[in-house]
């Protein structure tokens, strides 16, 4: 049994989640319990409705009908704010779990890479592959291969509910993983946005992965801190870019990395710093180079900036490379 007061737990988190990406919206626990799915949390209608029924309790949710729910303005702010004890670490442990896992073999381009997972009503689809087409042949995606599913199949684990498409595309902490395979560990210190005037110029926001429980990128795409539009069509924008470090006696086979990897259809890696040198501004540490890697999700950013909402999660699964198909394929 889960306690009572004040405590929030990641289910009732990922409920508020799911609500707050449907504003003005009543979503029913069947519904709840199918999205909850693509968070990662198997629960039944039942068990959903006992969370909710405490998340009525606090204010943070409020009943319409027989089982429709809203968030409220209450729930909104909590979801903002959740307890520094439900933040701490989260999303760096991941990081380091998904790196260890990914077994990607660059010859044989055979092997898991990470996926990001979005999904978006099915109405939007067209337009929806119209906004992301510049974006996957511009120097800001990960790779421009890609998984589209319909309603009531899989992702992973994951199903897409009813009246959906699910979208999975390469998260860039593969990158991690690859470069751990080959010896090279990798440091990921930022999320960020950043500027781009026909070149990266410097990064605008920062969201440290240390002590965080959501992905960065993930909030800069719901505050709509971007601007990959602009980047693609007229190389003046926002993108979504993380700052990372490698050892300095690696730079030179990280630079040999990012063309293998690039010549595989994995690209990503924007910019590898001089030693002991700060890359747009950003200091590292003794003896290290800093690395901007594009996110993942720059495609999904595309979208919400044209007011297609999504449900995405970033490092949602381990997905073979193998079954990925190019961008292009899909249209």
């Amino acid at each position: 049994m889960e306690r009572t007061g004040h405590f929030m737990t990641k289910t009732m988190l990922a409920i508020l989640k799911v609500l707050d990406a449907y504003p003005g919206e009543i979503v029913g626990s069947r519904a709840l319990s199918k999205h909850l799915k693509a968070h990662g949390i198997d629960l039944s209608e039942r068990t959903v409705r006992y969370h909710l029924r405490i998340l009525d309790e606090r204010g943070f949710t409020k009943v319409f009908g027989k089982e429709g729910r809203m968030i409220t303005p209450k729930g909104r702010e909590e979801l903002q704010q959740a307890l520094v004890s439900e933040k701490i670490g989260f999303v760096i442990s991941r990081i380091e779990t998904l790196s260890y896992l990914t077994d990607l073999d660059l010859d044989t381009s055979r092997g898991n890479i990470i996926l990001n997972i979005s999904f978006f009503p099915e109405e939007h689809l067209k337009p929806a592959l119209g906004l992301m087409k510049p974006v996957f042949t511009s120097p800001y995606v990960m790779s421009n291969k890609v998984i589209l599913k319909r309603a009531g199949e899989r992702i992973g684990e994951a199903v897409v509910p009813e009246k959906y498409v699910g979208f999975g595309t390469v998260c860039s902490v593969t990158v991690n993983g690859i470069f751990l395979k080959a010896g090279i560990p990798v440091t990921s210190r930022f999320g960020g946005v950043l500027q781009i005037n026909s070149e990266p110029v410097r990064f605008t926001a920062l969201i440290a992965y240390e002590g965080s429980s959501l992905d960065p990128l993930e909030v800069f795409i719901r505050s709509r801190m971007t601007d990959v539009e602009g980047a693609v069509t007229h190389n003046r924008g926002k993108i979504l870019a993380s700052f990372r470090e490698i050892p300095i006696v690696s730079v030179e086979r990280a630079a040999t990395l990012r063309e293998t990897l690039h010549h595989k259809g994995l690209g990503g890696i924007l910019l590898i710093g001089n030693p002991n040198q700060p890359l747009l501004e950003m200091p590292v540490g003794i003896d290290r180079a800093g690395m901007v890697i594009v996110g993942g999700l720059n495609p999904i950013a595309a979208l919400e900036e044209a007011g297609i909402q999504t449900v995405t999660k970033a490092m949602s699964t381990l997905y073979p490379f193998s079954e990925l198909i190019p961008f292009q394929e899909i249209l």
